[in-house]
């Protein structure tokens, strides 16, 4: 029964580490749930996301000229449908040359002026955005038995290194009781 002494203790010591892992899960992450949703918010926003990186993508000339010739198409059924429709009188001064040039002239504005409507766009978007909150506020919506799942899951193997550690320190523990009782 005394050789037994090491495998009692790493079991011991293995349930020690165990229930001080689940307990640190709970108490440390749990508990402080809202201080890392607001730190993990803070980086969302500061580090990971840039408004001026967006801007410069979406305002890049070769990304308008992808939008073009939507732009394009969308206008011809305009002038050549929808505008006879709503103003029938112009359909008699409106023939494929002008609406060819109005159509070219409307293209080229819409050139210069895209780039404008993104900016102004991103920028009131930017102030009435605050990614910071909502990060945070995910973040704080998450249930605590989700959370929980979600920390023990990126956790997994640290916590059964601990596990382990307390299993070794109880069966060190154990063979050294052993040692001192045989000789003792």
């Amino acid at each position: 029964m005394l050789y037994l002494t090491p495998i009692i203790g790493a079991l011991i010591g293995w349930i020690i580490f165990s229930i001080a892992a689940k307990a640190l899960v709970k108490n440390y992450f749990l508990k402080r749930q809202q201080q890392l949703a607001a730190s993990a918010g803070a980086l969302v926003s500061k580090q990971l996301f840039s408004f001026d990186q967006i801007k410069t993508k979406l305002t890049d000339p070769e990304k308008i000229k992808n939008i073009i010739p939507l732009v394009e198409v969308h206008l011809d059924g305009f002038l050549r449908e929808r505008l006879p429709k709503a103003m029938p009188v112009l359909s008699m001064f409106i023939g494929d040359s002008i609406v060819n040039q109005i159509k070219t002239h409307l293209v080229a504005e819409m050139d210069l002026l895209f780039p404008q409507l993104i900016n102004q766009y991103l920028d009131d978007i930017q102030q009435d955005l605050d990614l910071e909150r909502i990060v945070a506020d995910k973040i704080n919506s998450i249930s605590a038995t989700e959370m929980e799942a979600l920390t023990t899951g990126l956790l997994r193997k640290p916590l059964s290194q601990l596990q382990l550690l307390g299993a070794l320190t109880g069966f060190l523990t154990g063979l050294i009781a052993l040692v001192i009782t045989y000789f003792c």
